[in-house]
């Protein structure tokens, strides 16, 4: 059996919708699977019953179809997330829902590789669809009605969802991987470390394709999400600031699992401090009262930075030594003593070697040094070239050792 394009949603509600999208892909000549994510009994067929969906929930279809719809959906979704990234005939994939059925759908999508082709056609999609898409390649269509029976309007843009996802299958063989691509190298950066990327890849450009992410929560998520997808050579992460905003609860937070794709995959790290010094907010008058009397910079209107303290850096250090200790690949953590950010530097306003020593040194009492995993102290500022010039002596080392 070749690939298939998965159509996802509730027969409960939605049969005759899923049934056309199906029936406009099969007409396209591409072969297409309803697959029924119901809670609840009903009369439709499936090409993939709800109950084998179910089966992959930890506690099995019990666990899912309890009569309470709360818990029965939550449980599917779960179960879905883990069934579809279980399949291996999968072309592409198709969903259909409203706000509750867009939910159900999207943590599975997300599970799935960048590139897979991967469609919502959703009653929500016209506004914030961050939380459903996250860091990965998920298109949203909006319905434009609701989505609850066939009309002008709906077959209309149901057709051409189903069409754009049969386009994007059959495109796959024209824009895979050549033999000609350079390895791909992720790095992470923000307006205050522009100057160390730039110089980094400046040098490593001729020889790899660099895929630089800004570290705004999702840049970094984006970075980790090509490594688990195995689309990620090498990463050098130079701006872990997204950390500041996780702890102390900024708006570009990273989320738990920062730096959890390196330790699940072994790929090669190459990492620094790059902007520890600060956490992002809002404009001045959003900044939490619980902070009232810090050190703020306006980075523009709608952001203001804030300036960590020791204490605040000490958590820091000892997070990234905890979540880098976990990492079974090459790692090499490079401190830049002579300053983590643009403001970080002597006349600069967020200028604190006092917190700076507080985040390096909790950093040297967490890390546990290895034969694969160092640690190494270098007398430059991040942005100096000299300490570009570290951070890609760094990776070829640890490109070596892969």
């Amino acid at each position: 059996m070749g690939k298939r394009i998965y159509i996802a949603g509730t027969l409960d509600t939605k049969s005759a919708e899923l049934a056309y999208a199906r029936d406009a892909i099969r007409a396209m000549g591409e072969q297409a699977v309803i697959v029924d994510l119901s809670t609840q009994p009903h009369g439709h067929a499936a090409d993939i019953s709800a109950a084998v969906v179910a089966a992959y929930h930890p506690g099995g279809a019990k666990a899912v179809f309890t009569g309470d719809r709360g818990t029965a959906i939550a449980a599917m979704t779960e179960a879905f997330a883990r069934f579809l990234p279980a399949r291996d005939d999968i072309a592409g994939v198709l969903g259909l829902g409203g706000s509750g059925g867009t939910a159900l759908i999207a943590p599975a999508m997300r599970a799935l590789p960048v590139g897979t082709p991967k469609l919502i056609v959703s009653t929500v999609a016209s506004g914030n669809v961050a939380g459903y898409v996250g860091p990965t390649d998920i298109a949203m269509m909006y319905s434009v009605t609701d989505i609850a029976g066939l009309n002008r309007i709906s077959r209309l843009v149901i057709a051409n969802a189903a069409h754009a996802v049969a386009g994007m299958v059959r495109s796959a063989a024209m824009i895979a991987p050549s033999a000609e691509d350079k390895p791909p190298i992720g790095l992470t950066m923000f307006g205050v470390t522009t100057p160390c990327v730039n110089q980094t890849v400046a040098q490593l450009s001729g020889a790899f394709e660099c895929l630089v992410f800004h570290a705004t929560g999702t840049g970094g998520q984006s970075l980790e999400k090509l490594v688990d997808s195995g689309l990620i050579t090498a990463a050098i992460d130079a701006t872990t600031t997204e950390l500041c905003d996780l702890l102390m609860g900024g708006i570009f937070p990273c989320t738990e699992d920062r730096l959890g794709a390196f330790a699940r995959t072994g790929v090669p790290y190459v990492g620094s401090c790059g902007a520890l010094d600060m956490v992002n907010f809002g404009p001045l008058d959003t900044v939490p009262p619980r902070y009232s009397g810090r050190l703020f910079y306006q980075h523009n209107p709608q952001v203001t930075l804030m300036r960590t303290t020791p204490e605040e850096n000490a958590r820091m250090g000892a997070w990234l030594g905890e979540r880098l200790n976990r990492c079974q690949g090459p790692v090499r953590f490079l401190i830049p003593e002579g300053g983590v950010s643009l403001l970080d530097l002597p006349g600069q306003p967020f200028h604190d070697p006092a917190a700076d020593a507080a985040l390096f040194a909790a950093l040297e009492r967490t890390l546990k040094p290895t034969s694969r995993c160092k640690l190494l102290r270098l007398p430059y500022a991040i942005n100096d070239a000299a300490f570009a010039d570290a951070l890609v002596a760094q990776m070829h080392e640890a490109l070596a050792e892969a």
